[in-house]
């Protein structure tokens, strides 16, 4: 095949890039800090939560790559505060993340944090549990997690963390599994507020998992939107993805919280650049791994005007396109 042609060192790249895009780290809890850490993480990215509608709110992750600089702090969460308590969509890439989201929430309200519902495994999502948990909270995510959770890609990704991120993720980071692990849709009572939480993978990741509050049509997306900025493909069953996205156009939500990016209040403008994006890759990698055109020769020929201008696409299109060069060539088979 034509992705034979390419050196082993492409594929190093490749690899240490998904590594780097993953990994996720913060700020260490305050009370662990040391004062030089402490004042390094009041000196970080801010952390404000923005009201999404009478009853939820989310935090913003920085449109980057994780760094030691900005503490991993790279992608969103949120909240529901219900008469029976809070519950959490995703718990960010740190235990220090975590608790600063839990200082976000107390400034709200004395509500202890019943729930952590988990969208996908992705180590920018998932390194804070332990402090939810630390907490009491009862954690929610897609069974499909549980071979990734126990695989050796988890088990490296936080080792490179521990070393590219550091201080902000250390020793005691470690991965938390869910209290319960769900294989389908499920209704989910806090409060008397109802949340459908709906499996949506394989697709950004097999796992993946959207939060409906119906009552204020609010769709927690996750990573199956991403919002000004381009998307992270690396191992997705994009064919899957889109047909997500097709059925995320079917709720009645006037207002998204995507996993990256700022709240969409054009939903479907915002979901159907991502499907889009993600059409073009599988029909210009497509055709070239249909034809054996050389993976180098269909990246120049195709044209990426429509996305180029969205932050990070130089960074991570051609990583897209690659990893969509190779898919399209397995499904070729």
């Amino acid at each position: 095949m034509a992705s034979a042609m390419w050196p082993g060192l492409v594929r190093a790249w490749m690899r240490s890039a998904l590594l780097l895009w993953l990994a996720c780290s913060s700020v260490w809890a305050q009370s662990d800090a040391s004062p030089a850490l402490s004042q390094a993480a009041d000196q970080g990215p801010q952390m404000q939560a923005i009201r999404v509608s009478e009853s939820a709110w989310y935090v913003e992750g920085l449109s980057a790559l994780g760094s030691s600089a900005n503490q991993n702090f790279i992608s969103n969460a949120a909240f529901v505060l219900t008469p029976g308590g809070v519950v959490v969509i995703d718990a960010l890439g740190s235990p220090a993340l975590a608790n600063r989201l839990l200082q976000e929430i107390r400034k709200i309200t004395p509500l202890p944090v019943t729930h952590v519902i988990v969208t996908h495994y992705h180590a920018d999502h998932i390194y804070g549990l332990q402090a939810f948990k630390a907490q009491g909270a009862h954690i929610i995510a897609q069974r499909a997690a549980k071979e990734y959770l126990n695989s050796d890609t988890a088990r490296l990704r936080l080792i490179a963390s521990r070393h590219d991120l550091a201080p902000w993720i250390d020793e005691t980071t470690h991965l938390v599994e869910a209290d319960e692990w769900i294989d389908g849709p499920m209704q989910l009572d806090v409060g008397g507020y109802q949340f459908l939480l709906q499996p949506v993978g394989p697709a950004h990741t097999p796992e993946d998992l959207v939060v409906y509050l119906a009552r204020e049509k609010v769709l927690f997306a996750g990573d199956l939107v991403f919002r000004s900025r381009i998307p992270y493909v690396g191992q997705a069953d994009s064919g899957h993805w889109i047909k997500a996205l097709d059925a995320l156009l079917s709720f009645d939500a006037t207002v998204v919280v995507p996993g990256h990016g700022g709240l969409s209040l054009h939903p479907r403008e915002d979901m159907e650049l991502t499907r889009d994006y993600l059409v073009y890759l599988r029909q210009s990698m497509g055709t070239a791994a249909k034809n054996m055109e050389p993976f180098e020769d269909a990246y120049q020929a195709a044209d990426w005007m429509r996305f180029e201008h969205l932050p990070l696409f130089r960074i991570a299109n051609r990583m897209n396109a690659y990893n969509t060069y190779l898919l399209m060539e397995k499904e070729a088979q």
